[in-house]
């Protein structure tokens, strides 16, 4: 049974293509591929259909991540086939469980960076969009200090669920 794992932010392309690409790696490095399905969205569908912002393919490529992406806008529909929908800050927290169809469905939305043992009660991932190629970098840090304990959380919930 595949696990299936959607990161969201606003217009899916600079914070949840890198969060996907990063959380792929790490899950083909575990061997897990073909287990564990990983993909992103957007809130809003301004840049459907459009790359990964440049600056974030740069720093994607720069670190030896696939930076191939489409952006696209995460769907209410959706809630029904994903097992874990992980928002990149607050704000895209509250609009994707609004977005909910039912409070099961509303459960499944977390913070990416409540994964990261190190982030305290600082649990959103700046957008980088309007700055310059730092922010793209430290996204990308925050994104890989997560992927360790998001993976041994999917991991245990996919675990769970066969058993």
């Amino acid at each position: 049974m595949t696990y299936r794992v959607c990161f969201v932010c606003t217009g899916n392309i600079c914070r949840s293509p890198m969060a996907e690409s990063v959380f792929r790696a790490r899950v083909a490095e575990a061997g897990l591929d073909g287990l564990i399905e990983v993909d992103s969205a957007g809130t809003g569908g301004w840049h459907e259909g459009d790359p990964a912002d440049p600056r974030t393919a740069a720093v994607l490529e720069e670190h030896g991540y696939d930076s191939a992406h489409t952006a696209r806008q995460f769907r209410a529909s959706w809630f029904a086939r994903l097992d874990l929908v992980v928002a990149l800050d607050e704000s895209h927290l509250r609009a994707l469980r609004r977005l909910a169809p039912t409070e099961r469905d509303a459960a499944k939305v977390r913070l990416l960076r409540s994964y990261d043992p190190t982030a305290h009660d600082d649990l959103d991932v700046p957008d980088p969009y309007y700055g310059g190629t730092e922010g793209f970098e430290e996204c990308l840090a925050m994104v890989e200090a997560a992927s360790a304990g998001l993976l041994d959380a999917v991991r245990q919930d996919a675990g769970e669920r066969a058993a």
